[in-house]
């Protein structure tokens, strides 16, 4: 039997301007205020760059949301829509070695379910 083909997942070319705001309350909850501040202005002048759904997860270390997640579910009722999803903003924590979703979790997840191979655009520092 063929393995059912992966849905198209469409991305758009830049982040969503709310994604950073969002990314600034979660980063807000594990770094300093200066620290964060530096981090967002950074996000925002990094070019996209692409990385493997199973990779990002596997650097972040965090586990996988099901289709019942209601964020989940809106994101692959998204998908399904042909609408474009913003790419994920990640910060590299070098110390213990693990990247930061700073925003994306949820798309990550919903990508993920669909296709692990997917490739993912990314802001990453």
């Amino acid at each position: 039997m063929a393995k059912a083909r992966p849905a198209k997942i469409s991305w758009r070319s830049d982040v969503k301007s709310h994604d950073y705001p969002a990314a600034e309350s979660y980063l807000s909850l594990l770094y300093g205020e200066d620290q964060v501040r530096g981090m967002v202005k950074r996000l925002k002048n990094v070019p996209v760059v692409e990385f493997k759904a199973k990779d990002i997860f596997r650097a972040a270390r965090l586990a996988l949301l099901g289709a019942d997640n209601s964020h989940v579910k809106a994101d692959l009722e998204r998908m399904k829509e042909g609408q474009k999803l913003s790419p994920l903003l990640l910060v590299r924590n070098e110390e213990i070695g693990q990247v930061v979703i700073a925003d994306g979790y949820h798309r990550l997840c919903a990508v993920y379910s669909v296709d692990e191979d997917a490739t993912i655009p990314c802001k990453i520092i």
